[in-house]
């Protein structure tokens, strides 16, 4: 074999090469979740009238009581992800014995949506979870709620409800205990992540908020998790390290101020993935996420 035809080859062995390392080392998109498998959902159950307004579940095949991780998508509370940009976290948090509540909401783009519907609409589908337990066998004394982005911001939103003073919109008298928040690049400070955030998400003020923190620091206060701290319950935050959408300082700030309310919170960074492999099974983060939610449940 010649030289010519030897260097040939070399090359392109090393292009084939190259191109898997690529492939490897490429961060996920938003695009690329929606295309990752996924199971249908046992049932479709609404809790509202409007179309958005319902929830997926899915459940092991036994016979339960299951305890119910409720999965909360993001994006950026307007109108890039839905169910569907879940429905592979859904169904992959099934096969670890668990059930899955995989949350639709009225996002600021759509009517009803906005201030107060979408935080209204999140906390309106967390509580319906009474009126499907006994037919779907779910234990509802172990719920945790885990949410991605501006889900994991809604996530511990849920948790801390009951701090909502009585005079907000957003108050609930009764909402229902959860046994701890998994919240994957979630957005625990909306008055920062309203000047800090990218632009497709913010302007110096949120849209699902109505307008910036100084127009509007009422709804700030009853809907941004750091202060409504202390929650009360147990908080994991998974960061991804090469995570360009959420900033790592937005979780130490956090971190910071629950410990000293009283909160237990940790922190789990995910090294060599960004934003949106945070919802991916088979991301090299999962099995801390599981790990977290069964150390949650028990």
């Amino acid at each position: 074999m010649t030289p010519v035809r030897l260097a040939a080859i070399a090359g392109a062995i090393l292009l084939v090469l190259a191109v898997k390392l690529s492939c490897q080392t490429r961060k996920l998109n938003a695009d690329d979740i929606l295309r990752l498998p996924s199971e249908p959902p046992l049932a479709k159950i609404p809790y509202g009238p409007a179309p958005q307004q319902y929830a997926e579940l899915r459940a092991p095949d036994s016979s339960g009581p299951f305890p119910v991780v409720v999965v909360i998508h993001g994006g950026c509370w307007v109108q890039y992800a839905n169910t569907q940009y879940t429905a592979h976290l859904a169904s992959a948090l099934v096969k670890e014995g668990w059930a899955t509540w995989n949350l639709e909401y009225r996002r600021a783009h759509e009517e009803g949506g906005g201030w107060p519907g979408t935080f209204l609409d999140v906390g309106q589908g967390v509580d319906a979870l009474p009126g499907a337990a006994a037919k779907y066998h779910l234990d509802l004394n172990r719920v945790v709620v885990m949410g991605h982005s501006a889900g994991g911001q809604l996530a511990l939103w849920t948790a801390g409800r009951r701090r909502i003073p009585g005079d907000s919109p957003l108050h609930t008298a009764d909402p229902l205990p959860v046994r701890g928040v998994v919240s994957l690049a979630g957005i625990p400070d909306m008055r920062v992540y309203a000047v800090r955030g990218p632009q497709d998400c913010a302007a110096g003020g949120l849209r699902v908020m109505g307008g910036t923190a100084a127009r509007q620091p009422a709804r700030y206060a009853a809907a941004s998790p750091i202060e409504l701290l202390p929650l009360g319950t147990s908080q994991v935050l998974v960061w991804a390290e090469e995570d360009t959408i959420v900033p790592e300082k937005l979780f130490e700030n956090y971190e910071a101020q629950a410990k000293r309310a009283g909160d237990p919170v940790e922190i789990i960074r995910v090294q060599q993935i960004g934003h949106h492999e945070l919802c991916s099974a088979e991301a090299p983060g999962w099995p801390k996420i599981v790990a977290a939610v069964r150390h949650l449940l028990q």
